[in-house]
């Protein structure tokens, strides 16, 4: 950290289209209303709450009335049209999470807040790279712009933020449920975002050496974050030490290798990187034990934390047979086949979840970048499922950024506490302890 090896990468490019979901179907009239009762008794709460009321105000409304009145519709319309906050279509980035005495926060400024705390280097700047849509770059810019400078006299820190857009081109064409291509209202055929597999070559752009990886929506407030940033720590650290070997042994295989120093490193590989020797490996010649031993080692590293399964949705750390070997993987339920009872009872029973949680090693031992885009599994792409103008559509997306993205890396999973993981997925999660103590 003290020498700037450190880089934070926040993926930031989703709107909060499935965090208001409930309430938008209710206010185009494509769902039942919600409980009356529990949406008041908790509308004060939201840490959008002042905001909200001056935006009734703009409109010539009061919002204690509204609420007196249980005018939901008119809330509703306040909180997630260009009418007032426009909630229903900024990203979750700039959507407020967090009430604080001084002022409240989102996300993205407890990115800042949390990075200064682990990546900041002994001149005191904190490197942050930030991926957005195209769409919501300005006003991200704009946002980063107007507070920077606040969260810097607070810290003592100074920010080095760089932002990137997923590229156009990696966007693919939408289907029905039907398998035929999903038009919009105007006709038009609907191209999406290839999901956050598409982010790679951004990923792959940045100058850096040590790279975090964490969601924007997964933050919490300044009383958790010392937990939090105890166990970056940790998995940062246990990359440190790994990488350390593998350059060590990748070194001593430069130099030269003899029987003894190729099963001393295979027997790293077993025990540490969870790499086992090829089949037949014992009628290997010195040369091609030598190759496959550097071609194994001489790769990305990854750290991934896990935590307990509570039912969250999302993927999870597994072992996968592939070619005859096995390898460690983040995989998603679009992945696996619902057809293999086998699978799909391994599925249920995995006791781990991916919370999003890595320490990335991007250079090699002679201290040059690696070439990410070389590690990918091609054939990884999935379909999943996904609402598009209040219609469920199939989305096909490119191999995941910590799933095929990644098939090809050295991947360690260690375990981490569950306090560590609190993300905002629906609007009523900023309801949970962790978003509201």
């Amino acid at each position: 950290a003290d020498e700037g090896r450190f880089t934070k990468f926040v993926p930031a490019s989703g709107a909060a289209t499935r965090m208001f979901r409930d309430w938008s179907l209710f206010l185009e009239g494509q769902c039942p209303e919600p409980s009356l009762e529990e949406f008041f008794s908790s509308l004060r709460l939201f840490p959008f709450y002042d905001d909200l009321r001056k935006a009734a105000a703009f409109n010539g409304a009061d919002l204690e009335s509204l609420i007196g009145k249980k005018d939901i519709k008119e809330i509703l319309r306040l909180i997630l049209t260009p009418a007032g906050l426009e909630y229903g279509s900024l990203p979750k980035a700039l959507i407020l999470f967090h009430n604080y005495p001084q002022c409240p926060r989102t996300p993205l400024e407890e990115h800042l807040v949390e990075g200064a705390l682990y990546v900041r280097d002994r001149q005191g700047v904190c490197r942050v790279h930030i991926t957005v849509s195209p769409e919501h770059e300005a006003r991200v810019r704009e946002f980063l712009d107007n507070c920077t400078a606040f969260y810097e006299r607070l810290l003592g820190a100074r920010f080095l933020l760089t932002l990137s857009t997923q590229r156009p081109s990696t966007d693919i064409i939408a289907a029905t449920l039907n398998n035929e291509p999903f038009r919009g209202p105007g006709g038009d055929l609907v191209f999406r975002p290839g999901g956050h597999g598409a982010l790679l070559p951004n990923l792959n752009s940045i100058d850096g050496d040590i790279i975090f990886i964490k969601n924007i929506d997964n933050v919490v407030k300044d009383a958790l974050k010392p937990v939090m940033v105890h166990y970056k720590k940790l998995i940062a650290g246990y990359l440190v030490k790994i990488q350390r070997q593998v350059f060590e042994h990748l070194r001593d295989l430069s130099a030269g290798a003899d029987g003894s120093l190729l099963e001393s490193c295979a027997a790293f590989c077993r025990e540490k990187l969870n790499i086992s020797t090829p089949p037949g490996w014992d009628e290997f010649g010195t040369d091609r034990k030598l190759e496959y031993l550097f071609r194994m080692m001489d790769r990305p590293i990854r750290v991934c934390g896990m935590v307990r399964n509570e039912g969250e949705p999302g993927g999870g750390p597994f072992w996968i047979e592939d070619n005859g070997g096995e390898s460690l993987q983040i995989i998603e339920e679009a992945q696996i086949d619902r057809s293999d009872p086998a699978q799909v009872r391994t599925w249920k029973e995995a006791a781990y979840f991916n919370p999003v949680d890595l320490v990335c090693g991007v250079r090699d031992f002679r201290g040059r970048k690696f070439d990410l885009a070389r590690f990918v599994d091609l054939d990884a792409f999935f379909i999943s499922r996904k609402t598009q103008d209040n219609r469920e559509i199939k989305a096909l997306e490119l191999p995941g950024l910590w799933n095929g993205s990644m098939a090809f890396w050295t991947t360690i999973f260690i375990e981490v506490p569950v306090e560590t993981f609190n993300p905002v997925k629906e609007v009523k999660d900023l309801l949970r302890p962790p978003h509201m103590d």
